[in-house]
Formats: structure tokens, C-alpha cells, sequence
């Protein structure tokens, strides 16, 4: 876009974070080569949210693929040369291997021309989809936020959570996740564990 990008993850072994800061890093650098400038190219930190379910994993690829039309950049999908949009419609991409369309379109179909036309309907409905973007939700202060988690341990103390046994902890870790205007990040910053144990749990 012209001021951010949209990027969708699959699940890796390495912390989000230190994914984020290497690509801003190579960017950064093959930006500043390119047009012989220096310095941070980027003003905020990334925002990021899960995606736990297939339903809104399907929301959040059309939202990235539309978007650039909803603004107004482009009046086709396929326009958008920055898109992975012509990789789930059977065209190669640029670089090779970096998409991986074949666990989208098998939620389609098995037969991969049937799976890439039912996609392709599905890419190109009309929508009101919502996604991180989207800041209807009220955002919860620290403080706020302290106060639901007490309510969920209520017997505990909010530090005690990080010592707790795997299971245990994760099960209070999904209820915290639950609180509307809580961020996972927030929410790891508050239990003083990663944002990854958040993000598994």
C-alpha cells in the first residue's frame, strides 16, 4: 500500500518479532542502496494479530487482496503487481517459493482448477470484511487490562502466572486471550512471558 504492507504468516520456529526485524532490516538496506539515501524507513512498530481459525484465515487473504482495490489504487485484483493474488489464480509469483497456495485452494477443492475458480469467487465478493486495520474495538489500558486478568485468576497473583506448569498456564493464557480490547502483546507484557507462549497457547 502506500504508506504499509499486509503480510500473512504461516507459523515458525523463530519469535515474529525476530522475523519482522530481519525483513525491515534487508529492506531497509536494499531501499537505501537502491536510492543512495540512509536511515529507518519505517515510523511504528509492526502490528500483528493471530489467525486462529480457517473461516477468518480465508477474511484476512481477500481483505489483503482487495484492499488495494478498496483504495482506489487499482480497479482489478490482478493489477496490484505487489500481490499474491495471481499465485492463487494459477500464475507464477515473484520470487519463486515464497507463496504457498496449496493449503488455501484445498479448501476449496481437491481438483485444483475447480479450487482455484471456487477461490477465485470467493477473492472477488463483495464485502464488509474487517480485519487488523479495523479500530471499532476499544482498546484496553494496562491498567484495564490488569484488572480483567485479575478477575479471571482472582486466587492468584498476576506475576505467578509465568512459574506456573504448561498446562495450567496455557489454560489461563487462552481466558485472558478472550478479553475484548486486550492485545496479545499487551497481554504478554502484563504476564511477563513472550509474545510467542501467547501466541501458541
Amino acid at each position: 500500500m502506500g504508506n504499509h504492507i499486509h503480510l500473512l504468516f504461516g507459523e515458525g520456529n523463530k519469535e515474529l518479532s525476530d522475523t519482522m526485524k530481519r525483513i525491515g532490516v534487508s529492506y531497509a538496506y536494499h531501499y537505501n542502496w537502491k536510492y543512495n539515501t540512509v536511515g529507518h524507513l519505517f515510523q511504528d512498530r509492526f502490528k500483528s494479530e493471530k489467525v486462529d481459525s480457517d473461516a477468518y484465515l480465508l477474511t484476512v487473504i481477500r481483505y489483503i487482496h482487495q484492499n488495494p482495490a478498496k483504495a482506489r489504487f487499482i480497479n482489478e485484483l490482478t493489477d496490484w503487481k505487489w500481490s499474491s493474488c495471481i499465485g492463487y489464480y494459477g500464475e507464477k509469483t515473484y520470487p519463486p517459493g515464497l507463496l504457498d497456495s496449496e493449503l488455501i485452494l484445498s479448501m476449496f477443492s481437491e481438483e485444483r482448477a475447480s479450487a482455484i475458480a471456487g477461490f477465485k469467487e470467493f477473492n472477488e465478493a463483495k464485502n464488509e470484511d474487517k480485519c487488523l486495520d479495523n479500530e471499532t474495538t476499544k482498546r484496553l489500558t494496562d491498567d484495564q487490562a490488569r484488572a480483567e486478568i485479575e478477575k479471571i485468576i482472582s486466587a492468584f497473583e498476576i506475576a505467578q502466572i509465568k512459574s506456573f506448569p504448561k498446562s495450567q498456564r496455557d489454560e489461563i493464557i487462552s481466558k485472558v486471550k478472550k478479553i475484548e480490547g486486550l492485545t496479545q502483546r499487551q497481554a504478554a507484557r502484563i504476564l511477563g512471558v513472550s509474545p510467542n507462549l501467547i501466541f501458541k497457547a
